[in-house]
Order: C-alpha cells, then sequence, then structure tokens
C-alpha cells in the first residue's frame, strides 16, 4: 500500500496524466537504461541517429552508446558554449530524418545551469522526435510539470530528494510505454505465461519485473513531502542569497574559474559550483577543505567528455542545500582561502 501510494506521490509532483506513467527503478541510471534498451529494440535500425548533449552524466551518454553499437546507430552530440550554455539554436541542424530520440539533462551535475528543456522539446516536437529529460538535478531544483513540459521521459533518483538509496523514477508517457517491449521478464510483469507466449501486466507492472525495492521506494512519499515543505518562500529567498553571495565571491576571484556562468539573472543558475583554482589541484584543495570540515567533491563528477570540453582533469565542486545557511557559505569562502594560500 505505501509502494503505491509513493507512485501517486510521485505522479502528483510531476504532475503526470496518470499514475499508470510513473515506473519505479533503482535510480536514474537504471531507468536511462530502461529507455535506451527499450526504446531501442522498438524504433531504432541500423543508420538512425541518437543525439546527446556535451554536458550530460556518463549515465545518459554511455546507455545511449551501449544501445547504438547494438543497433549499429549513430550518436550525435549538441554541443555547449564556454559558459555552460547549450548550443540550442544548433539543434534543428542537427536534427534530421533518421533522428530517433534526444537526451538532455534538465541541469548539468558540473555546471548548474537550468537548460531550457522546454524549447528542446519544443524543437524536437516539431520534428517528431521524442524527447528524454535526466531530472537528477532538476527534481530536486526546479518545480517540474511533464505535461506543461512535454518531454516524453524524464528521470530522476530519489536519494536526491533525501529518499532512500536505490529508488529511482521513470515518467513516460503512456504510448510509449504500450509501444515499447519489457525491459525485463519474469515475475509480477506478466499476465499470463505459457509456452506458445506470455501476455503482459497492465501498465505500470509491465516495466516492474521481479520483486521490487517495496520499503525503500516507498520513502518517495515522506521525501517528496519534506521536499515540498523546503520549497516555501522563505528558505528559498535565504536559498537565492547564499547562491547570489557564493556566485558573486567565485566570479570575482582571478585565481578561480567557475564553470557554468550565468548569462542573464542568477535564477538560471542552481546553487551548484564547479571551479579550478590556477595552480592547484582539486584533489589537494579537497583533502584540505575536508580537514575543515567542509564537503565538496573533486574529479571528474562523472562527465568526462564535459571535462575534456572545459580542457581540464578535474574540478572542485560545492554543492548547497535548502538546509545551508549563510553562515556556513561564509565559512566555506574563509576555509577555501586559506586553503589556496596554503597550496599556492
Amino acid at each position: 500500500q505505501a509502494y503505491e501510494q509513493a507512485r501517486d506521490t510521485v505522479r502528483d509532483f510531476l504532475n503526470a496524466d496518470a499514475r499508470e506513467e510513473i515506473v519505479f527503478t533503482s535510480g536514474t541510471t537504471a531507468a536511462v537504461n530502461l529507455v535506451a534498451f527499450c526504446f531501442g529494440e522498438a524504433f531504432v535500425k541500423e543508420g538512425d541517429e541518437v543525439v546527446v548533449t556535451e554536458a550530460e552524466h556518463h549515465s545518459n551518454i554511455v546507455p545511449w552508446q551501449m544501445m547504438c553499437q547494438r543497433k549499429g546507430a549513430v550518436l550525435r552530440v549538441l554541443h555547449i558554449d564556454d559558459d555552460g550554455y547549450l548550443k540550442v539554436d544548433e539543434l534543428a541542424g542537427i536534427l534530421n530524418d533518421r533522428t530517433k530520440i534526444v537526451a538532455v539533462t534538465h541541469i548539468s551535475n558540473v555546471l548548474g545551469i537550468i537548460n531550457p528543456v522546454k524549447d528542446i522539446v519544443s524543437i524536437c516536437h516539431e520534428r517528431g522526435v521524442p524527447v528524454l529529460v535526466d531530472g537528477a538535478q532538476g527534481a530536486v531544483h526546479c518545480k517540474v510539470d511533464v505535461q506543461d513540459m512535454d518531454c516524453d521521459f524524464y528521470v530522476f533518483s530519489g536519494h536526491k530528494l533525501y529518499a532512500a538509496t536505490g529508488t529511482g523514477v521513470l515518467y513516460c508517457k503512456r504510448k510509449w510505454l504500450e509501444a515499447m517491449p519489457p525491459y525485463m521478464g519474469g515475475g509480477e510483469m506478466v499476465g499470463t505465461v505459457s509456452f506458445a507466449g506470455t501476455t503482459y501486466a497492465p501498465l505500470p507492472m509491465k516495466y516492474e519485473a521481479g520483486t521490487q525495492n517495496f520499503a525503500s521506494a516507498a520513502t518517495l512519499k515522506q521525501a517528496i513531502e519534506c521536499i515540498n515543505l523546503l520549497n516555501n518562500n522563505e528558505l528559498i529567498e535565504d536559498y537565492d542569497k547564499i547562491r547570489d553571495y557564493l556566485l558573486d565571491v567565485l566570479t570575482s576571484d582571478e585565481r578561480i574559474r567557475l564553470y557554468g556562468v550565468p548569462r542573464g539573472t542568477n535564477e538560471e543558475k542552481i546553487p551548484l559550483f564547479s571551479f579550478s583554482v590556477k595552480g592547484v589541484h582539486h584533489e589537494d584543495l579537497a583533502l584540505i577543505l575536508d580537514k575543515m570540515g567542509i564537503a565538496v567533491r573533486s574529479g571528474q563528477m562523472c562527465a568526462e567528455p564535459l571535462m575534456d570540453r572545459m580542457g581540464v582533469t578535474g574540478m572542485l565542486r560545492a554543492s548547497l542545500a535548502p538546509y545551508n545557511t549563510m553562515e556556513e557559505a561564509e565559512y566555506f569562502v574563509k576555509c577555501l582561502n586559506r586553503a589556496i594560500d596554503m597550496l599556492v
């Protein structure tokens, strides 16, 4: 009962048309793999093309590469500019009669720039091309309305919303769920089974083979309720002030190169800051900051092609959550300056 209540909560959270369009997975990675396999089996043939962007997480690149290798299809790339913005004006030129699907991140886990996914979906749909949106970051930082966005697939992970690990969601328009073959066979996903042939269970059970992670998936309900509470006006206002403060500090320091700089208003960026420091290795900085009680990520952040595009071997990333305070942000800046002084 709790498992199915969580499905209803997710449906409301995304404003999906029906609960049958919500499929539970083990995370964003599993959801992308499910779509890449099932969609590929149904609609992709040799010589067809799939488009991804230069800003994708490995989990929204590798499954499509594997599908293309299996089907003899071609993977094409929509590039970003030096500020981390997708070159959306080039998308129409990439799409053609052989383009079968476009996969794009709602927000890069490295750049933090909110991509114009609704515009991208519109461009693709004008040419009859479906779109998968990686919402691993978007579901956390944006109000997601899949009907307004009109995307065909939207995927995210539960743990980024503070649900249990090993939980994920695939939103998929009913027409695709009905047209694609199931990802795995086994218990729960069947209607009738005989050696002459098998029929499949109604949606969404068709895509939920085997014993599901009932206990963990149920926590999506409480996690989403918590996220909705955190997204009240007072907290968001403080959140924005902290983002603006760190954005100003990191862009005004000549020693620091910030990746993903908003060109318009600061609202185009979430409070996620990936940067490098001249003459300093990102891992050395991370180790020293850790000793000061600052938790940051260092390395390629599962986005090696993006690192290559920016000409670096890795970056340092500071990510804020609604519970972070201005005092913590100021302490981070103080520690960062101290760490840089120690290493330069």
